[in-house]
């Protein structure tokens, strides 16, 4: 996908964001070798060093943070990598539970606070299509032409769009107004049926 990006489509983008499943050595460094910038959530059991060659890696939970690490990132290496290739890596707390450990190979970023920006727009796209699979059936799709999939899969788009504009009207969540449209139609229909079930 990210090959038809760059040579088929040759759109104009600079920042690629993935999540933990995709953040692997190789596409990392390939993603790096096609002059692209970064920023990926590392798994807790990742290998890194963060001293240079002094000490044996070490798992990300095991790093030690000061002040400044927090605020503005560490240059580590990850196992794996060419001995001269480091990214920086920023400690995120997303909740009192939570922590995200972001990888970038932008070297200049220096603030966590941009970093966790950056990475809320990729978590919008993980709502997207969380929300469009949940509510639209793009996935009930039973076409074989690929055109009609195609029309299926915009039809789906166009739905999720008026959901999440009505739902930004009303003040209310995607999924109660959907759920709110299917129970107000069953209450009608139980009340005064459109088809009429009458007992012989």
């Amino acid at each position: 996908m990210l090959q038809g990006l760059v040579y088929q489509k040759l759109l104009p983008f600079d920042t690629v964001l993935m999540d933990t499943w995709y953040a692997v050595n190789n596409l990392m460094l390939y993603i790096d070798s096609l002059d692209k910038v970064y920023y990926c959530p590392l798994k807790t059991n990742r290998l890194v060093d963060d001293s240079f060659g002094q000490e044996k890696y070490k798992n990300i939970q095991s790093l030690s943070w000061s002040n400044g690490d927090l605020e503005c990132g560490k240059i580590i290496k990850i196992k794996g990598f060419p001995a001269e290739k480091k990214v920086k890596l920023f400690r995120v707390t997303i909740s009192t539970d939570r922590t995200d450990y972001i990888a970038t190979n932008d070297l200049s970023q220096s603030s966590t606070d941009v970093t966790q920006q950056v990475c809320k727009i990729r978590w919008k796209i993980e709502e997207f299509h969380r929300e469009i699979k949940q509510l639209t059936g793009i996935e009930s799709c039973q076409c074989r032409k690929a055109r009609l999939q195609r029309n299926h899969i915009a039809c789906a788009m166009l739905v999720w769009l008026r959901l999440k504009s009505l739902a930004y009207q009303t003040g209310q969540t995607i999924y109660k107004l959907k759920h709110n449209l299917l129970s107000n139609y069953l209450i009608e229909q139980l009340k005064r049926p459109d088809i009429a079930m009458s007992s012989m």
